[in-house]
């Protein structure tokens, strides 16, 4: 599947197969983490393969929004370092985003599990220390997401999305 492909067929998939994901497939999504750019190459993103069901069970109570992480065959923990890169948010998504495509073209299903909260302090500290202390990531690394894969068990409709042009301008901002 060529990558615009990928971008059309991806769907937030929250309902997975009970079926493991075979590891020749799981090799191909860590090349797509570790191919991801970074922002003057520096490795400020770091990824824990996570396919051990009580892991996933675990961490699907990191915030009441990633409770389908239990039915997960396995998830990607994406960590950020921000004293390697100022950076490291960038990085961190843009690997998530090739993961997400890889696994669409896969025909994985993902989705999105935001720890980090970049407009409430409080709460990104008790989801990342909830998820450092599950995973013994060190205090100084930010957990930005958890990506859950796996088959999935429908196919969602697409969603009806805006009107291009109330998100895209040439050449200047035009509103």
């Amino acid at each position: 599947m060529d990558v615009l492909s990928a971008i059309e067929a991806r769907r937030e998939i929250t309902e997975f197969k009970d079926a493991p994901i075979p590891e020749g497939e799981l090799e191909k999504l860590i090349t797509a983490l570790y191919k991801a750019p970074a922002g003057n190459n520096l490795p400020s993103r770091e990824f824990i393969l996570v396919t051990d069901r009580p892991l996933l069970s675990q961490l699907s109570k990191t915030t009441p929004y990633v409770r389908w992480l239990e039915g997960a065959a396995a998830g990607i923990v994406i960590v950020g370092n921000e004293e390697l890169s100022k950076y490291w948010l960038q990085d961190a998504s843009i690997a998530g985003g090739f993961l997400w495509l890889t696994a669409t073209s896969l025909g994985l299903g993902a989705a999105w599990g935001a720890v980090y909260h970049s407009e409430d302090a409080a709460e990104s500290l008790q989801r990342e220390n909830y998820v450092r202390d599950i995973l013994n990531i060190p205090a100084k690394l930010r957990v930005v997401a958890i990506i859950g894969l796996g088959y999935p068990a429908a196919e969602p409709a697409s969603k009806e999305l805006y009107p291009l042009q109330e998100v895209f301008h040439t050449n200047r901002y035009q509103k």
